[in-house]
């Protein structure tokens, strides 16, 4: 009765964002040509630096914790001295490589085509990349990370969005992603959602899955009815959630007070909270859920691009991939650094090479109006809208 209720709740929602909306397009929006960038043909001397946009975790030099160190032996090795700059967001990253001071990314896919489709970065020569060989081959040449057969970047690690519950509270223990959009729910100002306008692929995602008359294939490829309803899907929510987090300390802080019992996390948010105590448990949800792949990717702009390539064969090694996938809390992305974890349960747990287990993880990707299903007679709303719309929604 209570997904009855829910959809007939979306059905009148979305009718009322359609009238709102009147006859309105996407702000004129459209999606630019591929430019035409030069890709690295040969690999030269180093320029004695290279300037990193990372996230935080991604670059660890012994400063934070002594043992945490895979940047000192690349630095002695090549000679390149790496200066990194953390990103606190994907878009605060697009505007960083913009700006043509930096020379690698690590690019989530929320962000890879904006970059891409906007010159700010290169196609990768991967010849020049010894360790590419070893990267498991369902994250290479992706939609997010290359175009037209074309790679733009090394791939990182990999990683669920996941339902996270206490399973202490929170009984029975749910299966699917219904449990924290439900209306009726008696865990109300208690069940969190991740801060970011991706997420509402989350909600396209559920709509997918169970309402496929909404004819929605792929969650990052919405026209403007489907993206209405999944709008109209956040909108019932909106209510439920006591907090969107974006800071994953924060979120384990509140899954260990009790002030979040339900709601979207990571692998390593349930394990850091687990090591805390907190009896907590996360779920891929029988609908499959979103996800996201890094890809590390040079500037078309860079001006130590040597120094750039040779750091990300590095951070593609198994030993650098390994303590990288494991400090973070995520799956690596090179077959080899499976061997290499000092956890040797770590790849099970992180599903690293576990094929069936990604086949409904939806890696965040980048909106546009070409629709990324492959739809030509439609037109679907593009990241910008997404922005807008989400803005709107955590500003009401």
């Amino acid at each position: 009765m209570r997904s009855k209720r829910l959809f007939s709740q979306i059905a009148v929602a979305s009718a009322v964002a359609l009238i709102l909306a009147g006859c309105s397009s996407n702000n004129g929006a459209s999606d630019s040509a591929l430019p035409k960038v030069d890709m690295m043909k040969t690999l030269g001397t180093g320029e004695g630096e290279v300037n990193v946009v990372a996230w935080g975790g991604y670059v660890e030099n012994g400063s934070n914790d002594p043992a945490v160190d895979w940047v000192s032996d690349f630095e002695k090795s090549t000679g390149c001295k790496v200066n990194v700059k953390v990103g606190a967001t994907s878009d605060e990253m697009v505007t960083l490589m913009k700006t043509g001071d930096y020379d690698v990314v690590s690019a989530s896919g929320d962000a890879s085509l904006r970059l891409i489709y906007g010159g700010d970065v290169a196609p990768v020569n991967t010849d020049l990349i010894p360790n590419y060989a070893d990267i498991f081959k369902g994250l290479k040449n992706q939609q997010w990370n290359s175009v037209e057969g074309v790679a733009y970047g090394v791939p990182h690690g990999r990683g669920a969005n996941l339902l996270a519950y206490r399973t202490d509270i929170v009984k029975p223990a749910p299966t699917s992603w219904g449990a924290v959009f439900d209306a009726a729910s008696p865990y109300a100002g208690k069940i969190t959602a991740y801060d970011s306008p991706i997420y509402i692929a989350d909600a396209a995602l559920y709509l997918m899955k169970t309402q496929p008359d909404l004819g929605i294939t792929y969650p990052y490829a919405l026209d403007q009815k489907q993206f209405d309803a999944a709008i109209a899907l956040l909108n019932i929510q909106k209510p439920l959630i006591g907090e969107y987090w974006g800071d994953y300390l924060k979120h384990v802080a509140s899954l260990k007070s009790g002030g979040t019992v339900l709601g979207t996390t990571w692998q390593v948010n349930i394990n850091l909270a687990k090591s805390e105590g907190v009896p907590v448990e996360g779920i891929k949800p029988v609908e499959g859920s979103t996800g996201w792949s890094d890809t590390w990717m040079i500037s078309s702009k860079a001006k130590h691009p040597n120094c750039g390539y040779m750091w990300m064969d590095h951070i593609a090694s198994p030993k650098a991939n390994a303590g990288v996938a494991e400090w973070f809390g995520e799956a690596p992305s090179n077959a080899k650094a499976c061997d290499l974890t000092s956890d040797k349960n770590f790849c099970e747990t992180f599903h690293a090479a576990d094929d069936a287990y990604w086949t409904d993880v939806y890696y965040w990707n980048t909106p546009t109006e070409a629709c990324l299903d492959g739809r030509a007679d439609a037109t679907c709303v593009p990241y910008s809208e997404w922005v807008k719309a989400w803005s709107s929604l955590r500003n009401a």
